[in-house]
């Protein structure tokens, strides 16, 4: 983190770089997060203090969009301002300047509490599982996970050619929520057969008359070529399909899949198998 009497001295497009760099250190600081030698260290300034000259810096920028100027403002404005919020509203104002916008796993989000990690202690309905064929995408499968542990899913099922659930951008957007359920690589042939199985797929029933079962698990398909001949033939239960009016007609396979879990979760709750 960079003394604010230095910042003058930078060049404009260097002064731009170093104070985004600043604002996301500060926001990791501030959420408990900091990364090793970024914590906040300024004895003479108070944390609050300094993100408040850094933030005037920033206010001085010419390049700076006028409606980006009123919000740091008001922001500001507060007497115990948000640090993070501030300290987030100017770094999205600086990657605006600069021409850099944030991918979801760049974003910078504080881990939920420890305790929150203890699967002991989740409300699920037992039996309620996914099965993840061939996602492509980390971003993609973390969301998976993070809407299956939202949603009560007691197990998550990874094809052998899904992607690698340790990857970082999968950890990313998971939010701890890979390690809370954890996962099980397997064949379509080795889901539970005694449970029933399901897909998510064009061309079945709509999911507001789709019977959903009281336990069992649902495939969903890859990004680009959605589920397989063999999940279709393996999904004896059925399929259920998302009714759609657009004119692409497409969803992210995540969004698609928290549309799902919604629908089944409210007829897994009239059925009070919650546990």
């Amino acid at each position: 983190m960079i003394a604010p009497d230095r910042l003058f001295q930078l060049e404009a497009g260097q002064k731009r770089r170093k104070l985004a760099l600043t604002f996301g250190e500060l926001e990791r600081d501030i959420a408990g997060i900091a990364e090793t030698g970024t914590a906040y260290s300024f004895p003479r300034l108070s944390r609050k203090a300094y993100i408040r000259t850094v933030a005037d810096i920033l206010l001085k920028d010419p390049k700076l969009a006028p409606e980006a100027a009123v919000e740091l403002r008001r922001l500001l404005a507060v007497e115990n301002f948000d640090e993070r919020r501030v300290c987030n509203s100017a770094r999205n104002a600086l990657l605006a300047i600069i021409g850099t916008f944030p991918a979801e796993w760049d974003l910078v989000i504080a881990p939920h509490a420890a305790e929150a990690q203890d699967n002991a202690k989740r409300v699920y309905f037992p039996n309620v599982s996914v099965y993840a064929e061939d996602i492509r995408s980390p971003f993609n499968l973390g969301s998976i996970f993070r809407t299956a542990e939202a949603m009560g899913c007691d197990r998550v099922f990874l094809s052998p050619l899904c992607t690698d659930p340790e990857h970082s951008k999968a950890q990313r957007s998971a939010m701890g929520c890979i390690q809370t359920l954890g996962y099980t690589r397997c064949t379509l042939d080795e889901l539970p057969r005694d449970k029933p199985v399901f897909v998510l797929e064009t061309g079945g029933t709509d999911i507001a008359d789709f019977v959903f079962p009281k336990e069992g698990t649902v495939i969903i398909g890859s990004e680009e070529l959605g589920v397989s001949p063999e999940a279709l033939a393996r999904a004896e239960y059925g399929r259920v399909s998302i009714p759609m009016t657009g004119l692409k007609a497409s969803l992210n396979v995540g969004v698609a899949f928290g549309i799902l879990m919604q629908a089944w979760v409210s007829a897994l709750r009239r059925f009070g198998n919650e546990r």
